[in-house]
């Protein structure tokens, strides 16, 4: 039986990422808030920027990871 870290290399960093959902949850609702006063556009406004702020961490994080493959 092969362990879960020989298979993914960053699966003992996985409960690290738990932290930043809260955190990106959090600057979304207050980058929504800051532009509206309604909530409904509140909740839109902090979707949209938390889709952004996930993708760009996920594109960031790309990067890196292909970067550090070749070493």
């Amino acid at each position: 039986m092969t362990n879960l870290i020989d298979i993914l290399p960053l699966a003992d960093s996985l409960p690290r990422l738990w932290y930043a959902l809260p955190l990106v949850v959090v600057i979304s609702l207050v980058y929504g808030a800051t532009r509206h006063e309604n909530l409904r556009e509140i909740i839109v406004q902090s979707y949209r920027s938390m889709i952004w702020v996930v993708g760009f961490m996920a594109i960031i994080f790309a990067i890196i990871f292909i970067a550090g493959y070749g070493n």
